[in-house]
């Protein structure tokens, strides 16, 4: 068994914990937790698994890093303290751990990552032995993995485009809903994720990862973005109200341009409520939200992908398959040299060993 520690209790990390819990190959050691409140926690009340795992939560982080832990399970946010992330980060690394994370967005594409972040990495890498691999939790695979696998069923390939439909109201991070992306936010506020080039920040590297796959040199990534008011306020179950007037939709794409054409396109089509923007793609059967990839060739391919979770926290399938991704990469990373891995290095891999199996 790989002893594992999952860092951080959120979204993200509750679905870590379930599914490092799940994994037969993985060890639940420790999990770390930043607020006060948490610590002491068993772990199993702290992912809703309806059980415990007798492992309680600590905010202790030196003394967990001490114990070398064979692999970390970053899940604690890099959206609002990417400097603090990354050094979290090389600290487990030079603690020897495989790291699985989807924190550092420009780490998705690890070759073409710059170099104040991969050479902190690396060092690390060589001096602990330890290894990190980055992927999405928008979800990665989504736009890397499923696309590329896609794509090899045509004949002919135009464009590929890659969505996330999404509606926000029940998701649980308000402050990056509303600050971050800017829900609820007079239109004249500018969100810092929908700044001029941060989509491309945060997506470019997919971009690049996809088009390394393909064998194609892209020409540059552009950036297209769209907002759209509420007519009328709404209210959340989880982060209250939103006024009438304010930000209730976002659209955007990042845009890799081959040959003078967009062909590698990553799309986010987002909303607070289901009524504002209903002109936008929507989700299938009016769901919360779906991650869909389209091969524009012949044939033409579209995939669905909808996923649940946590009963109304309807955004946490989408997390919950990010972390598969991310916690089903431990296993193989700790068989393989240390380095710095991407979505092309990594095997999509069987869930071997839990068919049918429940832990007790």
């Amino acid at each position: 068994m790989i002893p594992t520690v999952v860092w951080g209790t959120g979204n993200v990390g509750r679905a870590a914990i379930r599914a490092v819990d799940a994994h037969p190959a993985l060890e639940l050691d420790a999990v770390l937790v930043h607020t006060p409140a948490k610590a002491g926690r068993d772990a199993g009340d702290l992912a809703g698994l309806g059980r415990t795992l007798g492992v309680p939560a600590t905010d202790d982080v030196e003394a967990v890093l001490a114990g070398r832990p064979r692999a970390v399970v970053y899940a604690a946010s890099g959206d609002l303290r990417p400097d603090d992330a990354l050094a979290d980060v090389v600290a487990a690394i030079r603690a020897g751990a495989v790291v699985v994370t989807p924190a550092l967005y420009p780490l998705y594409d690890a070759l073409g990552a710059p170099p104040e972040l991969r050479e902190p990495v690396l060092t690390a890498v060589a001096e602990g032995g330890g290894s990190l691999f980055v992927s999405g939790v928008d979800p990665g695979w989504g736009n890397d993995v499923l696309p590329l696998l896609v794509s090899g069923l045509g004949t002919t390939v135009d464009a590929i485009r890659c969505q996330e439909v999404f509606d926000y109201s029940t998701y649980e991070q308000e402050e990056s809903v509303r600050y971050l992306v800017g829900m609820g936010q007079p239109m004249e506020y500018e969100p810092p994720m929908l700044a001029p080039s941060v989509p491309t920040l945060v997506w470019g590297g997919q971009i690049r990862l996809m088009a390394r796959a393909l064998g194609v040199e892209l020409d540059g990534i552009g950036e297209t973005l769209e907002r759209r008011p509420l007519d009328a306020g709404v209210t959340t179950r989880t982060m209250g109200s939103f006024e009438a007037g304010t930000q209730g939709a976002v659209r955007f794409e990042v845009r890799g341009t081959v040959g003078g054409e967009p062909r590698l396109i990553i799309e986010h089509i987002t909303r607070i409520h289901p009524s504002c923007a209903p002109d936008w793609p929507t989700p299938p059967g009016g769901g919360a939200g779906a991650h869909r990839v389209v091969i524009e060739g012949r044939p033409r391919i579209e995939v669905t992908v909808e996923a649940t979770d946590e009963g109304e926290n309807r955004s946490a399938g989408g997390n919950a398959t990010a972390v598969g991704r991310l916690v089903n990469a431990v296993d193989w990373l700790v068989a393989a040299e240390p380095g710095l891995y991407d979505a092309l290095d990594v095997p999509l891999r069987p869930a071997v060993g839990r068919l049918g199996r429940r832990r007790p």
